[in-house]
């Protein structure tokens, strides 16, 4: 890909159909960035002033809802964009105003796969942060919503599914005849924290690569693997005879891994949620002698406010937070000088630009050449 976004190996391919975004609601700024970059990615070779098909889902007084497209998507190749966990949108029931629930949000979406009637030539959704993730795995007599969820965007005709940094990336076992990637935002990462952090030195002498708990080894071995940085972990150990806010709550970290006195630390994990956990882990490497410590979070989701982070902000103990733009933004959290945004959007239509010619996104799911490249222009390898 060069400077002007143009892949000419792609242009020459033909595409599987006329090309479509639709925006489901609060990703209309997300999904403008993305028809931006599309426009001069393609240089106007469509002759199209935008790629997005303009839909709405309105309600009736009741809280039900439907969906109208108001423009044809007949033989398109479309790609719906999707926040499930955007809380800033709101709607009128019985004269109250109503936050939009993930489950709302995922109604929403099938209503407008629904309202094409089966025209489109391939539909295929980005939902950022997966429905239901979290419950990707049945322990008891409890309900499998991910795996439910993804079996009937296939039945309802969905060809392939786009998310970022699943919970589990065996979820995908629920659909094995179908299209799912699981991409990751690795190199956006190094890149954000080598733009934001000058100094930072991307060597095992200097920088150790932590994950918070056991279950988020796999993409910190990555990390570590591409950056050749050392790896620690934590190990979680919870109640498990209780639950508090729908999860057995933890009663310790510990620590497994090479000594971090005197080095940067980067926590990686898949999202922030309350973050009592991720400022608890970061607390005890600063008591074990790191010099500064940096989260890599695709999701920051902040479902308790930012209150807890600036005081950890305050207290030293967390220097930078960098999370995606994949998911609605906390009020206030781009104030804040602990906290920097990673741009997905680019990215993204990289993506979609590449599925709509039909050729392969491998070079784009696993960019080691680039990050390398990275890496050695900084110098600190």
């Amino acid at each position: 890909m060069t400077n002007s976004f143009q892949n000419v190996t792609t242009d020459a391919l033909p595409t599987v159909g006329k090309l479509s975004i639709i925006s489901m609601k609060g990703c209309e700024e997300f999904t403008a960035k993305i028809d931006s970059y599309l426009r001069s990615m393609r240089n106007d070779s469509d002759n199209v002033e935008t790629y997005v098909t303009h839909v709405t889902c309105p309600r009736f007084g009741t809280g039900e809802g439907k969906c109208v497209i108001d423009e044809t998507v007949r033989g398109h190749d479309v790609y719906i964009i999707c926040d499930c966990f955007n809380y800033g949108v709101t709607y009128k029931m019985y004269g109250f105003d109503n936050h939009m629930s993930p489950d709302d949000h995922y109604q929403d979406l099938k209503r407008v796969i629904a309202a094409m009637g089966g025209k489109a030539r391939r539909v295929t959704v980005v939902m950022m942060m997966l429905y239901e993730g979290r419950q990707h795995r049945r322990s008891g007599r409890e309900s499998l919503d991910a795996a439910i969820m993804l079996q009937e965007l296939m039945q309802m005709g969905v060809a392939n599914v786009i998310t970022f940094d699943a919970h589990d990336p065996r979820i995908s076992n629920a659909i094995p005849l179908s299209g799912f990637d699981n991409v990751q935002p690795t190199y956006q990462m190094i890149k954000a924290i080598a733009h934001a952090v000058p100094d930072i030195k991307l060597n095992k002498f200097d920088t150790v690569v932590i994950s918070p708990d056991e279950g988020g080894m796999g993409r910190c071995m990555y990390y570590s693997s591409v950056l050749k940085l050392d790896l620690g972990m934590f190990y979680k150990r919870r109640d498990y005879s209780r639950i508090v806010n729908g999860k057995n709550p933890i009663v310790a970290h510990e620590y497994l891994g090479r000594d971090v006195e005197g080095k940067d630390v980067i926590i990686v994990d898949d999202m922030i949620s309350s973050g009592e956990s991720m400022i608890d882990v970061a607390t005890k490497l600063k008591n074990k002698g790191a010099k500064r410590i940096f989260v890599f979070a695709t999701f920051g989701l902040f479902v308790n406010g930012l209150e807890v982070f600036d005081e950890a902000y305050e207290a030293n103990i967390i220097d930078k937070i960098f999370t995606t733009n994949l998911n609605y933004k906390h009020p206030g959290l781009e104030e804040r000088e602990w906290y920097y945004e990673v741009d997905m959007s680019k990215y993204v239509s990289l993506l979609i630009n590449t599925l709509n010619h039909d050729d392969t996104i491998s070079h784009l799911l696993d960019p080691v050449n680039k990050i390398q490249n990275l890496v050695s222009k900084l110098g600190t390898n």
